[in-house]
């Protein structure tokens, strides 16, 4: 059902209005910030995209997509004794049909400290912001949430995209220590404000801990979803990622392990990502290898893009090259194929091919198996 004409043009004149407001308010309005930033990223790929389902057929499409753009404004303020509070607001903005939301990204209200920070809000859990600065080409459609994390699940609560760990977080809580000689941790909870017809109180807790010095990057991150897939019922995910920049290399690694608790029995599946980056000047050469094992288990059909059983598994790989324009615009190329097994239906994870039987976005189909995935884009990334 679409909204009333009335909040339809809220939605999208809310953005513009945001930034108008600086110059329409007295500057005693914003003075009680200590700094306000109004802030985008316009991200947006022409695509030539083709899909060789396994019984032969064939779809290509040419499409602009658009790449998770966003609009938003941040800021804090002193309060005294070395505390500040911090908010953010972030939306969704998408250039390529005039679509958006005002606060679907992250947004949050919080404080800051020598004790750390604590803030509330819809914001990404941590273990899916501790890695994915490790892919070059997230968040396009190329990104590694095709395997790593099963799916993205870009707004979310505990209802709805169950099977996800790459997701950002809707009524969740979150602390981050401060920094101790490179070592930090970063916690969340997201609360059990839904309720399921079976009883399930679902909820999730995601925790990290990050050593960054120098030229190495280190995580180790575990989420846990309780009663995502029913009553007594808890899924659970755990990434170790390494990486590490050789002058104007960077090479990285991860490694996950996922478990689920479905009502026909259980799923385990493992995966691992690399990626290189090589920049040179205003060049770069940007690679990234995905594969998903074979899941295991005794568990019925699938859970998101995994399945238990041989045959099961895929590979994704994409190769790019980006030139800075500026230091805020850049243009892009990349390159991008999905292989499945024959038993396998992984799809991208954003901007997919087949949304139709795409079972991370429609829990329940079954998926278009054994299909071979592969795209070419050519994009344009601005940032203020």
């Amino acid at each position: 059902m679409f909204p009333p004409p009335q909040t339809l043009a809220i939605r999208l004149a809310a953005p513009c209005l945001l930034a108008l407001l600086p110059a329409c308010l007295p500057a005693s309005a914003w003075a009680q910030s200590d700094a306000l930033q109004i802030y985008a990223r316009l991200n947006v790929g022409l695509e030539a995209m083709h899909r060789d389902a396994a019984d032969g057929g064939r779809h290509s499409v040419t499409r602009l997509s658009n790449y998770r753009s966003v609009l938003g404004l941040r800021g804090n303020e002193a309060l005294g004794a070395g505390t500040r509070l911090l908010f953010q607001v972030e939306g969704t903005l998408s250039p390529d049909t005039g679509a958006g939301a005002i606060a679907a990204r992250d947004t949050r209200i919080g404080l800051e400290g020598a004790w750390g920070t604590l803030f509330a809000g819809n914001w990404t859990t941590p273990y899916n912001s501790a890695t994915s600065g490790l892919d070059p080409f997230y968040p396009t459609t190329a990104g590694y949430m095709s395997i790593m994390g099963n799916g993205s699940a870009s707004n979310a609560d505990n209802v709805t995209d169950t099977a996800s760990f790459d997701r950002r977080q809707k009524n969740s809580l979150h602390y981050w220590t401060p920094n101790w000689r490179g070592l930090s941790l970063r916690l969340a909870h997201g609360f059990n404000e839904e309720r399921a017809p079976d009883g399930a109180r679902p909820a999730l807790d995601s925790g990290v801990l990050l050593f960054e010095r120098g030229s190495l990057f280190a995580s180790l991150g575990h989420e846990r979803h309780r009663d995502y897939q029913g009553p007594g019922r808890t899924d659970r995910g755990t990434r170790l990622a390494l990486a590490y920049r050789f002058g104007d290399t960077r090479l990285a690694v991860i490694g996950e392990r996922l478990d689920y608790q479905a009502r026909s029995g259980s799923l385990r599946r493992g995966a691992w990502y690399v990626s290189a980056t090589r920049q040179m000047g205003a060049h770069a050469l940007r690679l990234g290898v995905a594969k998903a094992q074979d899941g295991k288990g005794d568990a019925v059909g699938n859970i998101g893009f995994a399945a238990a059983g041989p045959d099961t598994g895929a590979l994704h790989a994409t190769i790019g090259y980006d030139v800075a324009l500026s230091k805020r615009t850049s243009l892009f190329a990349f390159h991008t194929r999905i292989h499945n097994d024959a038993r396998a239906g992984v799809d991208f994870a954003i901007n997919g091919l087949n949304p139709g039987l795409n079972p991370g976005l429609n829990p329940g189909l079954a998926p278009d198996t054994g299909a071979k995935l592969r795209g070419t884009a050519l994009g344009v990334r601005h940032a203020f």
